[in-house]
């Protein structure tokens, strides 16, 4: 589940630009632009979009945890078979 962020530039107008250097301090300014992006790009409803954010946010803790990569089920790791399943629960 690992995925490799590409840099990109967006122009604001400085007012928000402000507001978003005070997100930046408590580091949640990137995630937070990264989630509305994907949200647009996937061209669904708030709802829909809100949920599998949720999915994924649920799918990256359960592959992320240390414990559930120790248990192996046919060849693949607890973490990873756990994670297909919620990844499946997405709306499409």
């Amino acid at each position: 589940m690992e995925r490799k962020l590409v840099p990109y530039s967006v122009y604001i107008p400085a007012e928000h630009h402000a507001r978003l250097k005070r997100l930046a301090r408590e580091r949640k300014a990137s995630a937070l632009i990264r989630d509305a992006i994907v949200m647009i790009l996937d061209g669904k409803d708030a709802y829909t979009s809100g949920f599998n954010k949720g999915i994924k946010d649920a799918a990256k803790v359960v592959y992320d945890c240390p414990e559930a990569q120790m248990v192996a089920i046919k060849g693949k790791d607890l973490g990873a078979v756990l994670t297909e399943r919620i990844q499946d629960l997405e709306i499409k």
